[in-house]
C-alpha cells in the first residue's frame, strides 16, 4: 500500500518562502507523474503543479506560475515544492499525489500566508 507523507508547511508572512516534500514509499515512484494539490477552506482540492515521472514535462496553474517550482528526486522517492513570494490566497493544506488514479491520500502539510 502506497502511502504519501508531506512536510514543510507552517505559518508565513506575504513575501515569504516554503519549501514543501512528499515522500512516497510502497510503489515504484520513477514510473509515474506526480501533482501537488491544494484545498483551501471551503474549496474544492485543486491541481497546483504537475511533473513528469522523468522530470522533463512541468506545468502549473496560472496563478502561482514564476512563484512556484516543483521538483523530484527519484532516487528518494520524493517531490519537492518551492514556493516564493507567497500571498494570503496560497494559504491552504498541501497534499501530493499521482496525477491519475490517484492513491489514498495522505495528511497533508498546512500553509497559511498571513501578517
Amino acid at each position: 500500500q502506497v502511502q504519501l507523507v508531506e512536510s514543510g508547511g507552517g505559518l508565513v508572512q506575504p513575501g515569504g518562502s516554503l519549501r514543501l516534500s512528499c515522500t512516497a514509499s510502497g510503489t515504484i515512484f520513477s514510473l509515474t507523474a506526480m501533482g501537488w494539490f491544494r484545498q483551501a477552506p471551503g474549496k474544492q482540492r485543486e491541481l497546483v503543479a504537475r511533473i513528469s515521472n522523468g522530470g522533463g514535462i512541468i506545468n502549473y496553474i496560472d496563478s502561482v506560475k514564476g512563484r512556484f517550482t516543483i521538483s523530484r528526486d527519484n532516487a528518494k522517492n520524493t517531490v519537492y515544492l518551492q514556493m516564493n513570494s507567497l500571498k494570503p490566497e496560497d494559504t491552504a493544506v498541501y497534499y501530493c499525489n499521482r496525477v491519475l488514479n490517484r492513491w489514498d491520500w495522505g495528511q497533508g502539510t498546512q500553509v497559511t500566508v498571513s501578517s
